[in-house]
């Protein structure tokens, strides 16, 4: 594996979701590279991204429909004008939509109706660029695009229910069904498609923009996938199911700091054995792909790929789980013999034991530390800014995380307050700075915060409360919160500590 960047560095944390936007949700337009110039302006060198794939129930992206496909919703309308696919005047029809979060049972349908319209343009002008680009995308992208595209039309069809609730034939893709399907409702196959390649397109425009600022994005892979996604559908071989395709075991985590009864995710696990007797192809291709959408990826839950928490379909809670061995290096061997050295970063937050520290060691891959979970009196955390070591990513938080206004007033122990407030020599009036400073005064080789810290939000702006299955994923930042006093701190900031990614 190869190291993340050869210098000291500093990156913002922020989902496309979150950006400015008439539209409802922030997306791939203008919004997006105005932050881009934003960050650039500020000496930031990278953009951390969550999972940018659609996402199912709750709105999560880390239980998305898919692990290839990327979410439709993300697209920008005022592209697609200046691709002649909407007019202008479509987009003065816009309704208002809350500023400050996403009401996405509103902003699903208005988008999905504009990607319609510009559909039915594409099919009555045919443009003779994107028809062409829409063939060569269909054939680079074929190994996962048409099993996508497939389910997705068959979920729509059938009322979003989720596969394993579909006529037993399509739950069984028994080949005639599929054909039969695939026959009457090819036009709705075709939509998905032409979305999919809206979303490719402006995705790798963005990142053009990024690299031309020098900006480089981290993207995020989450070990396990959703059941009700295209890839346990069309590859039930490779995770642990019964006869009738219904897991027998499920993914999860014991109880820890973010739950008493630990997390069930709920998500199949894989079967390992087949998929090292295949020679891990499936991963080959899945950050193969991933590394095509950023410059490194972060792995969700590292710690899986030592061992895992497995959980008995039918439990209501995840504390009566056993630990089980899961691929180790054998897997990254693969990995790497099949594209090279790989930036990575390994998120190894939870119940960590000696083989996990051992594993990324080996790997070479940098850790992460959350200055959230440094300040308990006793025992002192390995996460202290005094105790971490180069090799690693630091946080003030995470997504899962409060923001750090709201861990201080709301989550952080009087103990946790009064060592903070020493470690900082400060009252804790601007707890997120002090933290932000710490961060990147630390020696850990990158220093990442969320942008709600540099705005000093409070809870009510969290992204997301881990066991908590509904109002997640909604927080969105308004214009303000980009303005030039906060870029200006975060520039000082950067420079004072050589995270600069170029001159300042």
């Amino acid at each position: 594996m190869r190291p993340m960047t050869d210098q000291r560095s500093a990156g913002v944390l922020l989902h496309p979701t979150c950006l400015p936007s008439p539209f409802g949700i922030g997306d791939l337009g203008p919004s997006a590279s105005a932050y881009l110039e934003w960050l650039a302006g500020a000496g930031v060198h990278w953009w951390q991204v969550l999972p940018l794939h659609p996402p199912g129930p709750g709105e999560s992206p880390y239980s998305a429909i898919s692990t290839f496909a990327g979410n439709e919703l993300l697209v920008s309308p005022e592209l697609l004008v200046e691709d002649g696919l909407l007019e202008r005047s479509e987009l003065a029809q816009t309704p208002v939509f809350p500023e400050q979060w996403v009401d996405f049972s509103a902003v699903e349908p208005f988008k999905v109706e504009l990607l319609r319209r510009a559909f039915d343009r594409f099919r009555e002008s045919r443009p003779a660029t994107l028809e062409h680009e829409l063939v060569t995308f269909r054939e680079v992208h074929r190994e996962w695009l048409e099993d996508y595209a497939l389910f997705r039309a068959l979920k729509d069809a059938h009322g979003g229910a989720p596969w394993y609730e579909w006529p037993r034939e399509l739950v069984k893709r028994e080949p005639e069904a599929l054909l039969d399907w695939m026959e009457a409702h090819r036009e709705d196959v075709a939509f998905v498609e032409f979305c999919q390649l809206l979303f490719f397109r402006q995705w790798s425009a963005l990142r053009g923009t990024a690299a031309r600022l020098g900006i480089d994005i981290l993207g995020d892979v989450p070990i396990f996938v959703a059941r009700d996604s295209a890839e346990v559908w069309s590859h039930p071989e490779l995770f642990l199911l019964d006869e009738e395709r219904r897991p027998t075991v499920v993914a999860g985590v014991p109880p820890d700091y973010f739950s008493e009864t630990g997390q069930l995710w709920g998500n199949p696990l894989y079967d390992w054995e087949r998929m090292a007797h295949e020679g891990y192809a499936w991963w080959i291709q899945r950050l193969r792909h991933a590394l095509d959408l950023a410059d490194a990826v972060r792995l969700d839950h590292f710690r899986g790929f030592a061992s895992y928490w497995e959980v008995a379909a039918g439990e209501e809670t995840a504390i009566k789980g056993h630990w089980r061995p899961g691929p180790g290096r054998a897997l990254f061997d693969a990995v790497a013999e099949a594209l090279g050295c790989l930036p990575l970063v390994a998120e190894d937050l939870g119940e960590i034991t000696p083989d996990v520290v051992a594993l990324r060691k080996e790997l070479g891959l940098p850790g992460m530390a959350i200055l959230h979970f440094a300040f308990s009196p006793e025992p002192r955390s390995s996460f202290i800014p005094y105790a971490l070591e180069r090799d690693l990513v630091v946080y003030t938080g995470t997504h899962d995380n409060n923001t750090s206004l709201g861990w201080y007033l709301e989550d952080a122990t009087e103990g946790e307050r009064d060592l903070v407030r020493r470690y900082t020599t400060s009252s804790g009036r601007e707890i997120a700075w002090e933290l932000i400073h710490l961060a990147m005064a630390s020696v850990a080789d990158m220093a990442i915060v969320p942008h709600q810290d540099l705005a000093g939000l409070g809870a009510d702006c969290r992204m997301n409360t881990p066991s908590v299955g509904e109002g997640n994923w909604r927080f969105r930042i308004t214009p303000a919160m980009c303005g030039e006093g906060i870029q200006t701190r975060l520039r000082e900031m950067i420079d004072v500590y050589g995270r600069a990614s170029r001159s300042l």
